[in-house]
């Protein structure tokens, strides 16, 4: 059983504007040949209901060869594919794309025979993030 933990979430910091990021990121995504799935502006869902929420965009891509391998080691790894970035900016102004450790994913679902495609996921996801860290 994996309990919440501070070294959950990884984050960095955009060097752009939000849509830049945003843009970037798709980019990204796409030059690895990877399958872009959406963004859900989680701001105007917010705004929609009635609440004031700040930026807040989850933005959902994946690689079906590698994801789809964590889900036949535990079904319940689903729930943590496709990978899920969140795009949030700070009181400062500054903009984070943020995402779940996937080391901590594999614990949270016990995953012990895919070490080698969690580190792969871990690089692609780092390769993919390193794009918003220059103007």
């Amino acid at each position: 059983d994996a309990a919440p933990r501070a070294d959950v979430c990884r984050r960095q910091r955009s060097a752009i504007s939000v849509d830049g990021t945003r843009v970037r990121l798709r980019a990204g995504v796409h030059a690895k040949g990877i399958r872009y799935v959406g963004a859900i502006d989680q701001a105007g869902l917010g705004s929609a209901a009635g609440l004031a929420v700040g930026l807040s965009t989850l933005v959902l891509f994946g690689n079906p060869p590698l994801g789809t391998q964590f889900i036949t080691s535990n079904p319940n790894a689903g729930l943590d594919w496709p990978v899920r970035l969140l795009l949030t900016q700070d009181d400062n102004g500054d903009v984070w794309a943020v995402w779940t450790d996937f080391e901590w994913i594999a614990r949270r679902h016990n995953i012990k025979d895919r070490a080698a495609q969690f580190k792969m996921a871990t690089a692609v996801v780092g390769s993919i993030t390193s794009t918003i860290t220059t103007r």
